[in-house]
């Protein structure tokens, strides 16, 4: 009994250590290539939280059915806009209605059209992917 059980453990040990010299991440060259595409999702989990939050009191409350569609969207939004990008878009748009001097400091800057057209085109796609009508 003792004889197998030293066997089997040195069967174990061999094909441990056998494993060890085996690479178990990615290869480099797909290392790399992950690298220059950026992250798959950059969006801190608050402010897909808050999106979501949003989304659901545009479309008449907290129900499951709102939590399902605007998580969808959610994840339509993030996948064609980088976090940066919709967190300056946002202000863009939330600001921009502000008036005076002030105001035009959202409104005038060339990059506020554009982020924000880019946005609403964005979440127009979504809202068509994610809420069937």
């Amino acid at each position: 009994m003792r004889a197998k059980l030293c066997c089997s453990l040195l069967g174990l040990t061999l094909a441990l250590a056998g494993c060890a010299g085996q690479p178990n991440g990615p290869k480099p060259e797909a290392a790399s290539a992950q690298a220059q595409a950026g992250p798959a999702n950059d969006w801190p989990t608050q402010a897909r939280v808050e999106y979501v939050f949003q989304c659901m009191r545009e479309h008449g409350g907290q129900n499951y059915d709102n939590l399902y569609h605007c998580s969808c969207k959610a994840d339509e939004v993030a996948k064609r806009m980088p976090h940066q990008e919709y967190s300056e878009a946002i202000v863009f748009k939330n600001l921009k209605s502000m008036p005076g001097e002030r105001g035009g400091v959202f409104r005038d800057p060339p990059q506020s059209k554009q982020l924000r057209n880019k946005l609403a085109q964005i979440e127009a796609d979504a809202e068509k992917h994610c809420f069937l009508k």
